[in-house]
């Protein structure tokens, strides 16, 4: 029965390396990730080692003329078309046997003082920083827009909640500076994840760096890197790089989906607060009334498969070994990317639908007018008019709320200062001292607003200033990306000028 199973087994999947299956399941799609993503990273690292090799004196000007005219003999195109052969275990083998195909034996050299462990790293590591520049590049456009919407709605007067209950009046640029600022601290904690990946292993070889006298340092230059991982272990076994930035991607993805949440419910016909424009919404097959907004579904469902992409980069580090894995090679790294490209295109289209969308300003101001949300500053004002303490005033306060409650009058445009000045008497025995004018003022969610100009607050005029800071600080924040990808482009630049001296000597 036993050899009956086996015979089977390698009728089906093959008696030499590699199986079958493993080659569907493990060899194919890591093939496929690697010529959509690895090409020009490969290349670029072949020249600058050449070139270091060349410096170090560890090749001749000969031979590393010989290696750069065959490196520049790659047809990229066409290894980007082809699929899977099994004679080769990965691109990186079929990419060598055609140097040596050019070249001969020679091209072997090239691998001096490397090894694949610190080669595919440093792949890794430059893929994953083009990747998280893009990303952060589509954020500062969203930053953007939602700076300029909000500058529009500084005077558009909503409710506040929370726990889910009306709390406070304020308006929608400060609920939207809120977002900002959280998108801001997104952009920090990416920057910061940018700092940690941008570290070249390049040196580090195997495990324990190389005998060759290599520059470690030069490889860094040539490659973009802002340094050197010092230590040769950690270079080829940390994966710390990539679980820091799914944790930055998770977190920015967390962070809005819950605004995507909030803005789902302002586009329910019961809120009917916003409005997306018609690129943006679906038409039901059956309901002619529909308008589902479904760009803003789909944003939620996405930044959810988003975290989940992250949290299995995460899981995938989980209990893995401290050395060179594949755990947290070829298999963990398409997700870390489907993430980011993911949340990049996200971006791109919250930004969209938000900068089209109309705000029903004037149902929103209406809700707030006939809200109990306005009743905490009438609570701080009798504090001051009545000479009483904060608990006294909010006793008096709740006491007229519950009343009018109690009797089916759920809205402010029921409390009157004659039932204040009851319920004063009832709590401290004397009558209110505050005018009626200024009582009905303190009812009003605009003047709630007004008078709240402390920093952070949602008056007109500082919010206006506060959103205008953040816009100035737009130009600094991009600077730095681009400076980054300008870096990352010089490098590029050089390497190809190296290839093209190599080819023309």
């Amino acid at each position: 029965m036993f050899q009956e199973y086996k015979s089977r087994i390698n009728q089906s999947e093959g008696t030499h390396f590699p199986s079958k299956s493993y080659r569907k399941i493990v060899l194919q799609p890591a093939y496929d990730e690697a010529k959509k993503h690895f090409l020009k990273s490969m290349v670029q690292i072949h020249i600058a080692h050449l070139k270091m090799l060349e410096e170090q004196q560890l090749v001749s000007k000969e031979d590393a003329k010989k290696i750069g005219y065959a490196i520049s003999q790659l047809d990229l195109e066409y290894y980007e078309k082809q699929d899977y052969k099994p004679q080769f275990e990965d691109l990186f083998f079929r990419i060598e046997n055609k140097l040596m195909e050019i070249a001969g034996d020679i091209a072997g050299n090239l691998h001096i003082g490397r090894s694949r462990n610190d080669m595919g790293i440093a792949i890794y590591r430059m893929t994953i920083r083009e990747k998280l520049l893009a990303l952060m590049e589509e954020l500062l456009t969203l930053r953007a827009s939602l700076i300029a919407f909000a500058l529009e709605h500084v005077e558009t007067i909503m409710i506040g909640y929370t726990h889910t209950q009306q709390a406070q009046p304020t308006t929608f640029a400060h609920y939207l500076k809120a977002v900002i600022d959280q998108l801001t601290r997104d952009f920090y904690r990416m920057q910061q994840a940018y700092s940690t990946v941008n570290r070249s292993s390049m040196g580090a070889a195997a495990l324990t760096t190389t005998g060759f006298n290599i520059k470690r340092e030069r490889m860094q230059e040539l490659l973009a890197f802002d340094g050197i991982i010092e230590n040769a272990w950690d270079a080829v076994a940390g994966a710390d790089y990539i679980a820091e930035t799914a944790s930055v991607v998770q977190l920015a993805a967390l962070n809005l989906g819950r605004t995507a949440q909030d803005f789902l419910q302002l586009a329910t016909q019961e809120f009917n607060a916003i409005s997306l424009a018609s690129p943006y919404v679906q038409v039901s097959s059956i309901m002619p009334q529909k308008r589902n907004p479904v760009s803003i579904e789909h944003t939620r469902s996405l930044l959810s498969s988003v975290v989940g992409d992250a949290s299995t980069v995460l899981q995938m580090v989980h209990n893995t070994p401290f050395g060179d894995i594949v755990d947290t090679e070829d298999d963990m790294q398409p997700y870390m990317w489907r993430a980011m490209e993911k949340l990049r295109g996200i971006y791109k289209l919250f930004g969209s639908l938000v900068i089209t969308m109309d705000v029903n300003k004037e149902k929103l101001l209406q809700r707030a007018e006939n809200s109990f949300a306005n009743v905490t500053q009438l609570a701080d004002t009798l504090v001051q008019t009545e000479n009483i303490s904060f608990r006294q005033s909010h006793r008096i306060v709740s006491n007229c709320v519950r009343t009018l409650m109690k009797n089916n009058k759920d809205s402010i445009k029921y409390l009157t200062w004659e039932l204040a000045n009851e319920k004063c008497k009832e709590a401290t025995g004397k009558p209110l001292s505050i005018s009626k004018d200024e009582f009905y003022q303190c009812l009003k969610p605009t003047y709630f607003v007004n008078i709240r100009t402390l920093p952070g607050g949602p008056a007109p005029l500082t919010m206006r200033k506060s959103l205008l800071k953040a816009k100035r600080q737009t130009p600094s924040l991009l600077e730095w990306v681009i400076d980054k990808k300008h870096a990352i482009l010089q490098s590029e630049q050089r390497l190809l000028q190296y290839l093209d001296e190599w080819r023309r000597q």
